[in-house]
């Protein structure tokens, strides 16, 4: 077992050898591709904490001041399901302020200095509202109706920001989605016509080894080997890519004024972390299936 074993890495890494341009230019090529799978899932989290507030068809929040009495909590929240004709009172979330901190540390992922100035004790609860109406000056009419009661602190509407972030992230994630796919279908090709041209070279060494009595996966073990070995390297260089661009950008955002709303698009390193591994599992596959293929069909040369 242990001298198969050998003998599949010495010849995945002689074969890797005798291709280098062609290997060199599938793992680029797999590595481009992933970089870009592994961007798409960023840009999806990063847009996902702008509207994490507004999941659910959420169209206002209103925010309660830390300070208020239970009697201006019941008020507010009794005002609120005095409009059930405009209101989804069934709806009606309420996030005390221990849910609304676990939801800031999203929010505010890349604002360090507005997200350490919150606490438990110090930020707003809120209730999340869905209107029933499309009328968006009623809604409007509302907020500022909300706005006057004892113990708001204030009022936010997602129309304010939803419908543009929306746009952005679905066109963003199209556009990206549709490269890395079209990129990853070149790596794989490319992976497959370096297999196929090492099984090409090789075809009187693979001739005799079926004379002696080799078995065709004994034959096509090194050759697959080879394509997820291709695949796995284009995979560690996105890793690499996407931890330096993950990296510039927390720098780049750090730079921006508080409150502007971009700190949200943050992601954190555990995220990336988990993007990390699915480009490893993703890139050993495609080389996987490449090259298996590749040696399955040009077995009999």
């Amino acid at each position: 077992m242990f001298a198969r074993i050998s003998y599949a890495l010495r010849e995945t890494i002689a074969s890797f050898r005798r291709n280098i341009t062609l290997s060199a230019a599938a793992v680029l090529t797999s590595a481009v591709s992933l970089l870009l799978v592994g961007t798409t899932f960023l840009i999806q989290r990063a847009f996902d904490n702008l509207l994490v507030q507004w999941r659910g068809d959420v169209g206002m929040i209103v925010f309660v001041r830390p300070d208020a009495s239970e009697e201006q909590l019941t008020f507010i929240r009794q005002t609120l399901e005095a409009q059930p004709n405009v209101i989804n009172v069934k709806k009606l979330d309420y996030l005390d302020r221990a849910a609304s901190f676990e939801e800031a540390k999203r929010v505010f992922a890349g604002d360090r200095t507005t997200l350490s100035l919150l606490t438990v004790e110090t930020i707003p609860s809120q209730f999340k509202v869905i209107p029933l109406t499309t009328d968006p000056a009623l809604v409007r009419g509302l907020a500022d109706q909300y706005r006057n009661l004892p113990g708001v602190q204030g009022v936010a509407l997602a129309e304010d920001e939803f419908d543009v972030i929306s746009t952005m992230s679905s066109f963003v994630r199209g556009v990206t989605i549709t490269m890395s796919l079209i990129l990853l279908g070149v790596a794989v090709t490319l992976i497959w016509n370096t297999i196929r041209t090492a099984m090409v070279a090789r075809r009187n060494e693979i001739e005799v080894m079926k004379l002696v009595g080799a078995t065709n996966w004994f034959i096509r073990v090194p050759f697959i080997l080879e394509g997820l070995t291709q695949g796995l390297f284009g995979a560690v260089v996105s890793c690499g890519g996407l931890w330096t661009l993950n990296q510039a950008w927390t720098s780049g955002v750090a730079g921006f004024k508080t409150g502007t709303g971009v700190s949200s698009l943050v992601v954190p390193g555990s995220y990336v972390s988990g993007v990390m591994i699915i480009l490893l599992v993703i890139g050993a596959l495609a080389g996987g299936i490449g090259s298996g293929i590749a040696a399955s069909k040009f077995l009999d040369v």
